[in-house]
């Protein structure tokens, strides 16, 4: 998984990149294929807002998450992406290959 992160009219510190890291890498365990997820890291007046878009093969998925700081916000977007990966895991699975009364009936 690559992760790229930047900041809009605020700094990105050593400690908020590797707290970010930390909390990204779950999603890249979820996810075999190769991942790329671009974050943006913003402050607009009392609110911190923290923006991804995570990049798969064929989709772009994007989500966002506002807090009262910054690892607040952060925590906020690694659970949003981390829906959003298990989501499109599911969707990418075979769903025809559960039991069914006919294939049952047919085999049992």
């Amino acid at each position: 998984m690559q992760l790229n992160i930047t900041g809009h009219q605020v700094e990105v510190t050593s400690a908020i990149r590797s707290y970010a890291e930390d909390k990204l890498a779950r999603i890249g365990k979820h996810f075999e294929q190769h991942l790329d997820v671009n974050m943006i890291l913003s402050v607009e007046k009392l609110s911190h807002k923290a923006e991804a878009t995570l990049h798969t093969a064929g989709k772009n998925h994007f989500a966002d998450a506002t807090a009262h700081d910054m690892y607040a916000a952060i925590d906020l977007l690694a659970d949003k992406l981390d829906r959003v990966v298990v989501k499109l895991k599911e969707k990418m699975k075979d769903h025809h290959r559960g039991e069914s009364a006919a294939r049952m009936e047919k085999f049992g």
